[in-house]
């Protein structure tokens, strides 16, 4: 039975270990969630891709060879300075439960233990494999974490359950995600003079307006918003008497399933070179967009969990970029679910609430117990 103390104190504990990242130091949380396992008899081994930056994977026998993969992670974003707690004590304040990482995502990896305890305790032998991955780096992109884990075959899993979202969401779609860098060359001349020179800042100004007034085309989603284009950085210039022959600015685009980071790509430099002739589109990052049927097994397995349980699943997309198109990639269907508190990830006196988590592990132990591959 989930135990709703154990819990508390094991979140608490988890909250004690400071994994931010940057700069990123995940071992003394690691080996802290290692030992746990193995008190359960799960077997457990931790990996490293650089120093101090561990993951924990163990693995729960069932009675069959299928696998179902369970993925939280052990970073958080740093602190800050605007706490008005300790971050790393964490306090407990009626049902909420204060520290970094509360939410995002020691409370969901808290809820996981408990529920893993609780099937233990229990003597239940699950018709599959359960298998167990806290993972490193995923707030800095998981290059030290879930990608290659799954790129050396470390990970393989039939199924996965991506322990990283809040309030009780079934994410079941997510947007593409594409990071960009223009550089525009123009022609330097005295500032005096603008007319004999070409300035890369004004071509660049025009380019942000065009692309803020129209869209790429794209295919509806009911689960997310329309694609969106954010200017995040933007330089130019050598000195303000100096029409500019340079300019550069950075670009966030995220895009709908059925479109590709090729298709923006093109749409992009239709786009620029309405303004500019003498341009060059670096791409510094690419992650295509996700969707799964809602009537997959995981969706309706975690619905049914949910709603036996009296809470109304929320079936959603997610705007941001999670490891969900990882697993994508390595052939591994997959969905995001958690419990932590609405609107608290990555914000100042972060907090979940210990009643959400005792749910949450009970929605685990309900969903492990019943799950089939095939429904």
């Amino acid at each position: 039975m989930v135990n709703k103390e154990r819990l508390a104190q094991t979140i608490k504990k988890l909250i004690s270990f400071d994994s931010q990242n940057p700069p990123g130091n995940e071992r003394e949380i690691a080996y802290f969630v290692g030992s746990y396992l193995r008190s359960l008899g799960l077997k457990t081994r931790i990996y490293s891709f650089r120093k101090n930056r561990d993951n924990v994977l163990a693995v729960l026998k069932g009675r069959s060879s299928r696998s179902l993969l369970f993925t939280p992670h052990l970073d958080t974003v740093p602190a800050g300075k605007s706490w008005k707690t300790d971050p790393f004590n964490a306090k407990i304040v009626g049902d909420r439960i204060y520290g970094l990482g509360a939410t995002d995502c020691k409370g969901n990896l808290a809820s996981l233990l408990e529920a893993l305890h609780s099937i233990v305790e229990e003597g239940v032998k699950l018709d599959y494999d359960v298998i167990f991955a806290a993972t490193a780096d995923e707030e800095c992109g998981s290059s030290l974490g879930l990608i290659p884990l799954l790129e050396r075959r470390i990970l393989k899993a039939d199924a996965a359950v991506v322990l990283d979202a809040d309030g009780f969401e079934i994410v079941v779609t997510q947007k593409g995600l594409m990071h960009l860098k223009v550089c525009i060359r123009g022609k330097k001349a005295h500032g005096a003079y603008p007319w004999l020179g070409v300035n890369a800042i004004d071509m660049a100004a025009k380019v942000i307006v065009d692309l803020k007034n129209r869209l790429p085309s794209y295919k509806k989603n009911k689960y997310l918003r329309p694609p969106t284009i954010n200017v995040g950085t933007i330089s130019g210039g050598d000195k303000v008497n100096v029409v500019s022959d340079w300019c550069q600015i950075g670009l966030d685009c995220r895009f709908l399933p059925g479109s590709s980071g090729k298709e923006i790509l093109a749409y992009l430099k239709k786009v620029i070179s309405r303004h500019a002739k003498d341009f060059r589109i670096e791409v510094q990052w690419v992650q295509a967009p996700y969707c799964i049927d809602v009537k997959h097994p995981l969706v309706k397995g975690l619905s049914e969990a949910m709603k036996g349980l009296g809470i109304s699943p929320r079936i959603s997309g997610s705007e941001g970029a999670t490891v969900i198109t990882f697993l994508k990639e390595n052939g591994i269907p997959a969905v995001a679910t958690g419990f932590g508190a609405c609107g608290c990830a990555h914000a100042s006196d972060e907090y979940a609430r210990l009643g959400s988590l005792h749910k949450g592990a009970q929605v685990l132990v309900s969903f492990l117990k019943n799950y089939k591959f095939n429904q």
